[in-house]
């Protein structure tokens, strides 16, 4: 008997309950993988709260985790029992002690990253690989800011940014998320409850504004980030933390500010096998030669809902792990 955290229905942290029962051998082209680790993400709560629906409920939730191969199915090469292994991105079912997943979600762990690190920041390094690659390439130079740059994806992007060349500014909602902020290397940090963001931005890049906003927090930041964008330069919305966003005129984007507007997604990012493994070893090579990963908390499998009312409130740094 195995256990996993199902989601009951759509609605509040109260809806994802412990069950238990029988895993099945892993079908063709499928692995057994037993968790050491899981990520928590916002995507689980969108997934929770039905803002992205599921196929089917009860589901299990959950797009990251690590662990040991335990059996694979017929049809499945260069793989084998003890193997160590993570993945991220669709299908969800995450949340469980062990699962079965298609082979070619899996990469291998080079031996000096720990599930923990994997598990928590898969996803995230695979995200700002899309973001620093292909929506806009970041090189020396570039201006990039960074919204809630303390948190799980914000540490990765300051740091990858920072080691590609880049001008990294970030905001923060207090004065102890922008020592992290700095810690990882951002040139500025902005406390955007007392400070206007688009102001200061502007004024650390002598009026000209940033190429590449990345904005995971969404509500009415986003339309604010535009005004601190250079002309030609990029905004990517990739979330919605603080509430879905308003419709966006294309006249909003130019002819005065001539901004490009992206919603890029890392699962359609992470579908194309070539690129997925690509982003994935990219990012944890960088993992393996030094560059640090925060896991901010961890808390028992069984307390999944405690996890998403941490990250939901805002009070948590760094990436939130599960452990079976």
């Amino acid at each position: 008997m195995s256990l996993a955290i199902q989601m009951i229905a759509t609605g509040g942290p109260d809806v994802l309950q412990a069950r238990r029962g029988d895993l099945p051998a892993p079908g063709a082209g499928e692995v057994r993988l037993r968790h050491e680790a899981i990520g928590v993400n916002f995507v689980d709560i969108y997934h929770r709260t039905g803002l992205y629906p599921v196929p089917t409920l009860p589901a299990v939730p959950g797009v990251e985790g690590a662990g040991i191969v335990e059996a694979v199915g017929p049809d499945v090469a260069g793989i084998a029992p003890g193997d160590r292994m993570a993945y991220a991105g669709l299908p969800i079912g995450a949340y469980a002690e062990a699962r079965n997943i298609p082979a070619g979600r899996l990469v291998p762990l080079p031996p000096s990253v720990p599930s923990t690190i994997a598990a928590g920041a898969l996803l995230r390094g695979v995200t700002a690989h899309m973001l620093l690659h292909q929506v806009y390439p970041v090189g020396p130079g570039t201006r990039v800011l960074v919204h809630a740059a303390a948190g799980g994806l914000g540490q990765i992007l300051t740091r990858w940014a920072k080691a590609l060349g880049a001008l990294v500014i970030g905001t923060v909602g207090s004065e102890a998320k922008a020592e992290i902020a700095r810690a990882c290397g951002a040139d500025h940090a902005i406390l955007y409850r007392s400070e206007d963001f688009v102001a200061a931005t502007r004024r650390l890049t002598d009026g000209l504004g940033v190429d590449i906003a990345c904005d995971g927090i969404g509500g009415d930041i986003l339309p604010r980030t535009f005004d601190a964008v250079a002309r030609f330069g990029t905004v990517a919305s990739i979330g919605q933390a603080a509430g879905p966003c308003r419709a966006i005129e294309i006249a909003e984007l130019g002819p005065a500010r001539s901004l490009a507007l992206a919603r890029p997604s890392v699962f359609a990012y992470a579908a194309e096998p070539e690129t997925y493994r690509g982003a994935a070893d990219s990012f944890l090579a960088r993992v393996a030669a030094g560059m640090p990963v925060t896991i901010g908390a961890e808390y028992p499998l069984t307390e999944a809902a405690a996890a998403h009312r941490a990250l939901e409130a805002g009070t948590t740094t760094g990436s939130i792990l599960l452990r079976p």
